[in-house]
């Protein structure tokens, strides 16, 4: 089977050196195996979302010169395949609703401990909807960090495929876009290890065999936390491109001549797809990066 991967970025703000790392990883992945790289804007949650923010990134792809292959797939222009699987399962009965906040959550412990279930609720006003786990996933195979473990709490657990506002769920809209898009293999950073379990789980669910993962190291600032919209990462130049790359791909774990810095970044990026291979990835998950003289 070809190889076929993504990156799916929310236009939130935007990309960070983070948002980069995941981007350069899953792209170098993909050629290096000649396969496929897609695109796709995951823009569910409109209140979050910076305007303009969805071109932005698209330019600063083309500025780093990682090229998509087809067209940009937008999450907000599917909510009718989401739907339409949501209404299944609540005819079937594996999705019921449920009134339960997250405030009563938290004073039952943190997670949800199916309160609703058995209620059969049939006004949809101010419920979200649950999916009942029939397929828990307690641990998964990944191609870097090799078994890891999902807390049992959260596998259990049901959890919500659409909010009470309305808004469809990431994980439902991601594993049904993954699927939608002949997706072989995800690629991304290792802040979403948790969420991959009950994704698993949807695959199961949906009778479909589950892609591969591989979750790259997440870069951490000067702070220790993340680098990221919400904690006001920068955003990285679109005008002078290189120092930001060849940064990132030694965050990767390149090992890379001295005169790459001579090369354009199309000719860097070519370089990085030859010399790619997952045995360069650092073991660690979380890595605070340091930066090279931003000098061109």
């Amino acid at each position: 089977m070809s190889y076929i991967g993504r990156f799916a970025p929310s236009p939130s703000g935007p990309l960070h050196f983070g948002s980069l790392v995941a981007a350069l990883g899953s792209y170098f992945q993909a050629k290096s195996q000649q396969g496929q790289w897609l695109v796709r804007i995951e823009d569910l949650d409109p209140p979050r979302e910076m305007p303009g923010a969805a071109s932005l990134i698209l330019e600063t792809l083309e500025a780093y010169q990682l090229h998509w292959d087809g067209e940009v797939v937008y999450q907000s222009q599917r909510h009718d395949l989401y739907q339409h699987q949501i209404e299944h399962w609540l005819q079937s009965g594996q999705a019921y609703y449920c009134q339960c906040t997250r405030k009563q959550i938290k004073a039952t412990g943190g997670f949800y401990q199916g309160t609703c279930r058995d209620l059969t609720l049939n006004q949809p006003d101010n419920c979200a909807i649950r999916l009942k786990m029939t397929h828990p996933i307690y641990q998964f195979e990944d191609e870097k960090h090799g078994q890891l473990t999902i807390p049992t709490a959260l596998a259990d657990e049901d959890f919500i495929i659409k909010r009470r506002d309305g808004l469809f769920a990431y994980n439902l809209a991601v594993v049904l876009d993954d699927i939608d898009q002949g997706i072989t293999e995800v690629v991304r950073g290792a802040d979403l290890i948790e969420p991959t379990g009950r994704q698993i789980s949807l695959y199961h669910m949906l009778g479909k065999a589950p892609v591969s993962y591989l979750h790259l190291p997440l870069a951490l600032g000067d702070n220790g936390q993340k680098l990221s919209k919400q904690n006001h990462a920068p955003a990285i130049d679109n005008r002078n491109p290189k120092p930001a790359l060849l940064d990132a791909m030694r965050f990767l774990g390149f090992e890379m001549p001295q005169d790459i810095k001579q090369l354009s970044v199309s000719e860097i990026i070519d370089w990085g797809v030859k010399n790619w291979h997952l045995q360069q990835l650092p073991a660690s998950i979380e890595i605070t990066p340091r930066f090279s003289n931003r000098s061109p």
